[in-house]
């Protein structure tokens, strides 16, 4: 028994004694732990032995909790700082987002204002283009069409009826009146290559050569000749009871025909007119014709050769 109470104050006074500090000298309390052990495997002696388990505090010292207090209040002071500068950032990459979606707009708007520009350029130099094309194109066709003049050529005329009687005008005068038919022939050819030609003329007449006095008059019908082509036309001239006021003294007939040769004159004027480009490029054509004649009465419903008789 005394040595069991003497192991127990001897146990007694090892734990307040035996004060141990932490390796790092921290100031934190050590605390052991007793575990009885047999010291002999007899059943009368039994000697309890302690081992001794150093273990740590579970509450820190106090310098260990300011540490971790100051180490969690800078942190926490660097993260509110990290989030106010990730939301300055965010706010700063907002605004370059928004100044660069502006920026691309107005650069967006540049260059729709400059294919704007351009393709109004381009449609007006086109169209200036065009017009310069178009001019030139024109002068050359009307200058190409000027060029090809229709052709008159007269053929012949002849005499059916030549007659002089006495009788009185409309208003009842007195005088000499002539009576005549003659038929005139010519032909008109078109010597353009690429065009048609709307053909139209004045009277023909037919006058004496020493008063100038209208004898007879015919008219040709309007009519259309195409390219590179050409007609005869046949034109009936007549006079009826035309007085001659003392124009045509010398004049006599027996039984309708002149007694003499009677001097006369055809004049009339053929117009052409071409349709080159539409209504654009529309050259005119005029040819006057003049011929000097001479009735004989020995060729009556004779045809008399005009081919060296006009200009």
């Amino acid at each position: 028994m005394s040595m069991h109470a003497k192991t127990d104050s001897e146990v007694t006074s090892l734990a307040p004694s035996s004060p141990a500090r932490s390796p790092r000298g921290g100031g934190r309390a050590v605390y052991y732990v007793q575990s009885p052990s047999r010291d002999s495997h007899d059943g009368e002696k039994t000697t309890n032995s302690f081992h001794s388990t150093p273990v740590l505090s579970p509450v820190g010292s106090p310098g260990r909790h300011s540490r971790h207090s100051s180490s969690s209040t800078r942190f926490s002071s660097k993260s509110s700082a990290a989030a106010a500068a990730d939301r300055r950032r965010s706010k700063g990459d907002k605004q370059w987002k928004e100044f660069n979606a502006i920026e691309e707009e107005g650069l967006l708007d540049d260059d729709n204002a400059r294919r704007r520009r351009s393709c109004r350029c381009y449609f007006l130099g086109f169209l200036v283009a065009f017009f310069v094309l178009f001019s030139f194109f024109s002068l050359v066709l009307w200058g190409a069409s000027r060029n090809q003049k229709p052709i008159v050529t007269m053929k012949s005329i002849s005499f059916d009826k030549f007659a002089i009687q006495a009788g009185n005008d409309d208003s009842g005068v007195a005088t000499e009146m002539v009576t005549m038919n003659s038929t005139v022939k010519f032909v008109y050819r078109n010597t353009g290559t690429f065009f048609g030609i709307h053909v139209t003329s004045t009277l023909l007449d037919l006058s004496y050569s020493e008063s100038q006095l209208t004898l007879a008059t015919g008219s040709i019908n309007k009519f259309y000749q195409s390219r590179k082509s050409q007609r005869t036309l046949t034109v009936m001239m007549q006079g009826t009871r035309v007085p001659l006021y003392g124009g045509g003294v010398d004049l006599s007939s027996k039984d309708g025909i002149p007694t003499a040769p009677v001097p006369l004159t055809l004049s009339f004027m053929v117009r052409s007119r071409a349709y080159v480009l539409g209504k654009l490029v529309k050259p005119n054509f005029k040819k006057r014709v003049q011929c000097s004649v001479v009735l004989d009465p020995k060729k009556m419903n004779m045809a008399i050769s005009l081919k060296n008789s006009c200009t």
